[in-house]
């Protein structure tokens, strides 16, 4: 799990009045996040508070991103320094950014022998156990209904061979069982939320992720609520993405939980690099319930490894190769929305027609996707538009294969076709899709006609 610096390794929720806020729902899935939600998962980034303020800091995390984890404002030292005593300003202030953009917030972490402040560590038995459980108590109800899933646990097996607990105030004092107590308090708290296990170094077949394999499967067997494992993925030359990667992935996903690639960062430049990142993206979507990947930092320039420049952005924030790999690797493309699929230009005449249908592909308590698909009439066309009308408070999270744009009241969106699915050949069909947040209202959108061109 990276450190601060000194302790180191060294959808967008689119507001009814305004259009801007669409910025990075784009067409045609040509950002990470459009392109996983067209995969049915999320990409994410990391988030420091401190450079919500730089423009283009801000700018990327929302065009690029619709999840986010708090990098160290949710860690046991920057919420409850002196015990009992709170504080959630600056993760406060990630979690009000990212439901702004209408992203999914992971909570990290809960229970970690790291960043502790030091009246943890001089707690006995009794008290520590007391002040584990208030803790997770305390933060939990300060964002519940606002984190999708907490990291519980944290890195709690040791490297090496013997697959052993890591020594800790917590596995010394409270014996291994704290993990148990630790996920049954947490779901006694927020019963919604996804209560995950989180570590490094587990991504292959290893004596450590057989021990972590080994407490999942225990915890399902007996009904300890697990709902979720990350893999943190944290690879270099010394330590590549392994063969069985994928395998280790789906092995545990097997156990009946989700997966999740958690901060992700790939040491190295140019094709290597790339061929890395999109191997791992791959290894994602092969596998049913990976539901998400999320990378650790916006811009190699704040990278917690920052000489390896391990991320897909570079100090500038120009897109590197291997973002380009990551998003081709989803689907999308980086060309940009185009002409509305019209690059020729031209007008294939007045018999240009076209016809709409909409179903809901998938629902759940407070969503749903939608797919619209667009038909050619019996002329070939070269650009379509059309309109849905929501009803409020729905707000439209997500959009893919399409380039949207809103009315002033915000509950009409208008989609014209990406640069790429505009041409059609008289009879073909392509589709466009969606993610909206309910919001308390549960109707279907209402579609307009088509209008070719």
């Amino acid at each position: 799990m990276p450190r601060r610096a000194a302790q180191a390794f060294t959808a967008v929720l689119l507001a009814a009045s305004t259009v801007t806020a669409l910025s990075h729902t784009a067409a045609a899935a040509d950002s990470l996040g459009s392109a996983a939600a067209g995969k049915g998962r999320y990409f994410g980034t990391a988030v420091a508070a401190n450079h919500l303020g730089e423009s283009a800091y801000a700018g990327t995390l929302d065009r690029e991103f619709n999840q986010v984890t708090p990098e160290n404002e949710m860690k046991w030292d920057a919420t409850e320094g002196s015990r009992n005593t709170f504080t959630f300003g600056n993760a406060d202030q990630i979690v009000s950014h990212a439901q702004s953009q209408n992203m999914k917030v992971r909570g990290h972490t809960l229970v970690w022998h790291s960043q502790l402040p030091s009246w943890v560590s001089g707690l006995g038995a009794t008290d520590l156990r007391s002040a584990m459980n208030n803790h997770i108590t305390q933060v939990m109800q300060h964002y519940k209904g606002k984190i999708y899933a907490w990291d519980v646990v944290n890195e709690a097996y040791q490297d090496g061979s013997s697959g052993a607990l890591r020594s800790s105030p917590f596995a010394d004092k409270l014996g291994s069982g704290f993990i148990e107590e630790a996920f049954r308090t947490a779901r006694s708290v927020d019963p919604n939320a996804k209560l995950c296990y989180n570590d490094y170094n587990t991504d292959g077949v290893n004596a450590k992720s057989n021990a972590v394999y080994a407490m999942v499967k225990d915890f399902k067997s007996r009904g300890v609520p697990i709902d979720c494992v990350g893999f943190q993925s944290h690879f270099n030359s010394a330590s590549p993405v392994p063969s069985d990667y994928q395998a280790n992935l789906q092995r545990f996903a097997d156990l009946g939980v989700d997966v999740q690639i958690t901060e992700l960062d790939i040491e190295g430049s140019g094709t290597a690099q790339a061929n890395n990142y999109s191997n791992v993206v791959k290894a994602c979507l092969a596998v049913t319930r990976c539901t998400g990947l999320t990378v650790w930092g916006v811009t190699d320039k704040y990278s917690w490894r920052s000489s390896g420049t391990p991320l897909l952005f570079d100090s500038n924030y120009g897109k590197k190769p291997a973002y380009d790999a990551a998003l081709a690797a989803l689907g999308g493309s980086s060309t940009g929305g185009g002409d509305g699929g019209n690059p020729g230009g031209g007008n294939p005449g007045g018999n240009a027609t076209c016809t709409v249908s909409f179903a809901r592909t998938s629902d759940w308590n407070d969503g749903y996707n939608g797919e619209v698909t667009v038909k050619a009439g019996s002329a070939p066309i070269n650009g379509w538009t059309v309109t849905l009308t929501f009803a409020p408070p729905q707000k439209v999270a997500s959009l893919w294969n399409g380039t949207p744009s809103w009315d002033s009241s915000g509950n009409v969106m208008t989609v014209r076709a990406a640069s790429y699915n505009g041409s059609l050949a008289a009879g073909a069909s392509t589709s466009f899709g969606f993610t909206a947040a309910k919001n308390g209202n549960n109707s279907t959108p209402t579609l307009g006609a088509c209008t070719a061109s």
